[in-house]
């Protein structure tokens, strides 16, 4: 990872990263509030996503009875703390059985799919996670094959192929990286500056996929998305 890269060649130089999903648990900040070092920036998680990533799977299909969290613990170990334990006690409020599947390898993806598959009622939800970035067209494939529903993190995601997507705006980060690089170089410390959170979301809608599924979108989940892929 960069961050830690740059932070082991020099502790002084200031760091702006702008997509780190736990900078105290990586030990890059001492707080959010107080960063305390020469690094600081913008965070790409929200623990209450969880939740949305649920409701967006049950409102585009209905019949999903169990869902499941897919993601590698190696690439993405701040998915259990952050995603998982949301994921799980929000569940029971959409009538959903939840579970968390890990996988470490492609035949681990294979097979949490197609165990998934093997009864109705099942949906996939995938959380940020550079494994699942770097196979996201064999999950894509796979789900298609399977017919199984799926929510994304990410827009790019939808536009590739999957179902839906819903997560952070990836492009709002930068010029709010900026701002702070700015008030770096203007003289205040990077110590100074608190970590902050995202705070713009966007919701895309992949209609070939949807229909090649069976689902039928409902027209008010297309009139909230940001994008609809055609």
């Amino acid at each position: 990872m960069a961050v830690a890269a740059l932070r082991r060649e020099n502790r002084t130089l200031p760091i702006v990263f702008t997509a780190i999903s736990d900078p105290v648990g990586s030990s890059f900040v001492e707080s959010l509030a107080r960063p305390g070092g020469n690094a600081t920036g913008f965070t790409n998680f929200v623990p209450t996503m969880a939740a949305k990533w649920m409701e967006v799977l049950k409102e585009i299909a209905p019949q999903v009875r169990r869902a499941v969290l897919m993601f590698n613990p190696q690439t993405a170990p701040y998915v259990t703390e952050y995603y998982q334990r949301p994921f799980e006690a929000a569940a029971p409020s959409f009538g959903v059985e939840a579970a968390a599947v890990i996988v470490q390898q492609t035949t681990d993806i294979e097979a949490a799919i197609a165990d998934l598959a093997r009864e109705p009622g099942g949906g996939l939800i995938v959380p940020p996670d550079n494994f699942s970035y770097v196979h996201r067209a064999l999950i894509f494939a796979l789900a298609a094959r399977h017919r199984l529903p799926a929510v994304y993190p990410f827009r790019f995601m939808a536009r590739e192929g999957g179902l839906i997507s819903y997560g952070v705006d990836l492009g709002e980060t930068f010029p709010r990286a900026a701002e702070y690089i700015d008030r770096i170089l203007k003289g205040t410390s990077p110590s100074d500056l608190p970590v902050q959170a995202p705070t713009k979301f966007e919701l895309a809608v992949n209609l070939r996929t949807a229909k090649a599924l069976g689902l039928n979108v409902p027209p008010t989940l297309l009139a909230l998305a940001d994008e609809v892929i055609e």
